[in-house]
């Protein structure tokens, strides 16, 4: 008897079209998307971060929080078009 567990990932497998092994000049782009996000994100976090610093060193706790949800946006968004670009590095 197969656990839930197990029937639904067999269901997931088969709604899910086959997918064709990645190429090396994929692999290769999919790792070059990875470097250049990874440094775009690191990029806005340290300049956020100076920012966070100054509000909190002035204690402007409204300005904080206000630069500490735009890091966590900022963040949001680089991975989201990260992974869009991954997708379409998928597919060529």
């Amino acid at each position: 008897m197969k656990s839930a567990y197990e029937l639904a990932m067999e269901r997931l497998a088969a709604a899910e079209p086959a997918r064709q092994p990645l190429t090396t000049a994929q692999k290769e782009r999919l790792a070059e998307i990875d470097r250049v996000y990874q440094g775009r994100i690191a990029e806005r976090e340290i300049f956020l971060q100076q920012q966070l610093n100054t509000a909190l060193a002035a204690r402007q706790l409204d300005e904080a929080d206000l630069v500490r949800k735009q890091i966590a946006s900022e963040r949001a968004r680089l991975e989201e078009d990260r992974d869009a670009e991954k997708e379409r590095a998928r597919r060529a």
